[in-house]
């Protein structure tokens, strides 16, 4: 090999990287989701960590400040054939999100939580429980919130798929 090929461009393009967050986005995944994702493609992750199937679908959701750290939150959500309207008084989207799951059927539980900034729009990963099913997911939104949402579908969806 001379001195000016790169180590990297010994190896095929198209070979699955061994973090697809990273090899999209620049930035790794949760070490331990880095290590189950790894040597996957990218839309082979997506559709593991983040499907588009499944009976939960998020449409319109909104937010209210009513009072000293708390906010009624109402939301869309495709459940299965129905499409409802849902709502939680809480004191974040996350906590009204898990009450609104667990209305529609489904306990779930963040075990762990990171994000990451890609560009205008944000990453985020989560570690979720129900049922002692422990699985990861993941959202992409254009803000923390959304993508947290996204999450969080991704999540109950994962735990429990059509």
């Amino acid at each position: 090999m001379s001195a000016n090929t790169s180590f990297a461009s010994s190896f095929p393009s198209s070979a699955p990287a061994a973090d697809p967050f990273a090899a999209r986005h620049g930035k790794s995944l949760p070490s331990e989701l880095r290590t189950e994702a790894a040597g996957m493609t990218w839309t082979a992750f997506v559709a593991v960590y983040a499907p588009c199937n499944g009976p939960f679908r998020l449409g319109s959701w909104s937010e209210t400040k009513t009072g000293p750290g708390m906010w009624d939150f109402e939301a869309t959500l495709g459940i299965g054939e129905s499409i409802c309207k849902t709502g939680a008084s809480a004191p974040g989207p996350v906590s009204a999100m898990t009450s609104m799951l667990y209305d529609a059927g489904c306990a779930i539980e963040i075990l762990s939580y990171h994000q990451h900034e890609i560009g205008h729009r944000t990453a985020t990963f989560l570690l979720c429980e129900s049922a002692g099913i422990r699985l990861w997911a993941m959202g992409i939104g254009e803000s923390r919130t959304e993508s947290t949402l996204r999450a969080m579908i991704s999540g109950a969806n994962r735990l429990r798929p059509a």
